[in-house]
């Protein structure tokens, strides 16, 4: 690859590399930049971090061979001032054009959510990304201090690495952390770290078990006494095995005869799963549109709607005549495909490219949508999902999704603590 004038001009000279680690001092950085500048060297890159107030500190620099002398002599002395520890390293022209090659690397975004002790899924994700060829570039914790705070009894803990490399096989990397993910009970999500993933802008949610805990159909067949018979044709259809339409339509028939009054009812009583409103109240508060895709009923998708000032709902509709269920079903049903046709609709008419959008499910009806969108997201789901998705959420609730698209437990309070 060919080097551009500035390039060229920094192998020309010195590339020294400055690390600096001990109690974070204010005014530290100040006095090492104005060294910097006095000397006329040129930054070419910096990163640093401080856990418990020690501070990490690595600076790379050109500059011209007359002033590197003086230049490494009055930045050790600032730091010793400072009581900060400094390692100065002269770095080969080769080993610069190695670090320029590897800026054409793609980066990832992995996030990591554990609760309990922490150190196993990092040992995992750490010895899986290195076999697989990425180098970790950052770490940055995504829970607040406190979280260490218990969740359930047990700490929870989020970060987000950023690595960068060239993977030959994505989906077996995919794979083998699902499969560690299961043995140790952590969730976490590889995203390629693209301007669409810093700019998700569309959350579109499946209800039944996803936003919501009940399966409507079921506790409704439940009220009409035909429970175990609904029962069965449902988790045959979430695991993959029946045809949706065919069997929302026999499920539907099983409740003719049911008073409309009896839906209301368990509408009124449905409970949202952890961490929903939560969810949804950020969401809001940071401009995204939210969607519920569903292959259940529009009446309780529509009183949702109204508690949780959702944009878009799109489910099915039971005809009802004189107050009581006929068993048909009005209109298309939205089944799997229909789902993600949806979600593409949506997307057009707001404005917004499918890779900003986020869609999240837990059944085989789901997988569509959930590979279409920009970031499909299997939620406490059944086996064939979670084997499929290429992200999943076991552990934790549905706000977790906010660390998936970056942001903090500091964001999210402080944008929920101003509303």
């Amino acid at each position: 690859m060919g080097l551009n004038r500035n390039e060229a001009s920094c192998l020309a000279n010195e590339i020294i590399l400055i690390n600096v680690s001990g109690q974070d001092k204010p005014g530290l950085m100040s006095a090492l930049m104005e060294t910097l500048a006095l000397h006329g060297a040129h930054l070419l890159d910096i990163g640093q971090a401080v856990i418990h107030e020690d501070l990490a500190l690595g600076i790379l620099v050109s500059v011209d061979e007359k002033n590197a002398g003086a230049l490494i002599k009055e930045t050790m002395f600032r730091a010793n001032e400072a009581g900060s520890t400094v390692r100065i390293s002269n770095v080969s022209k080769e080993n610069y054009r190695v670090w320029l090659d590897a800026s054409g690397q793609k980066h990832y975004i992995l996030t990591l959510l554990t609760k309990g002790g922490g150190s196993a899924p990092m040992h995992a994700v750490s010895a899986l990304t290195h076999r697989f060829g990425l180098n970790i570039d950052t770490i940055r914790r995504l829970t607040d201090r406190g979280g260490a705070r218990e969740v359930a009894g047990r700490a929870r803990l989020g970060v987000e690495m950023r690595l960068r490399g060239r993977v030959g096989d994505m989906t077996q990397l995919q794979t083998e952390m699902m499969q560690s993910a299961e043995q140790l009970d952590f969730d976490f999500s590889l995203q390629q770290d693209t301007v669409f993933r810093r700019n998700r802008r569309l959350v579109a949610f499946d209800m039944d078990s996803t936003l919501i805990t009940e399966e409507i159909m079921d506790e409704l067949a439940k009220r009409h006494g035909v429970g175990e018979q609904v029962s069965t044709i449902t988790a045959q259809t979430m695991a993959g095995k029946f045809d949706f339409k065919e069997s929302f339509r026999q499920r539907a028939h099983l409740l003719k005869g049911m008073p409309v009054s009896v839906l209301d009812d368990v509408t009124q009583a449905v409970q949202l799963n952890t961490g929903a409103n939560r969810l949804l109240r950020a969401l809001r508060h940071f401009g995204y549109k939210t969607a519920v895709i569903s292959g259940g009923f529009q009446y309780v998708g529509e009183h949702l709607q109204t508690q949780l000032g959702i944009d878009y709902v799109y489910a099915n509709n039971l005809v009802v005549e004189h107050g009581v269920m006929t068993g048909e079903v009005s209109g298309d049903i939205i089944d799997a495909e229909r789902k993600a046709i949806l979600l593409r609709e949506i997307a057009a008419r707001e404005g917004i490219a499918l890779e900003q959008t986020i869609a999240i499910g837990d059944g085989a009806n789901d997988l569509p949508m959930l590979q279409r969108a920009g970031l499909g997201v299997a939620f406490h789901a059944k086996s064939v999902v979670k084997e499929t998705a290429r992200h999943a959420i076991s552990n934790f609730g549905l706000d977790a999704i906010l660390y998936l698209i970056g942001f903090s437990d500091r964001d999210i309070n402080e944008a929920l603590g101003n509303e």
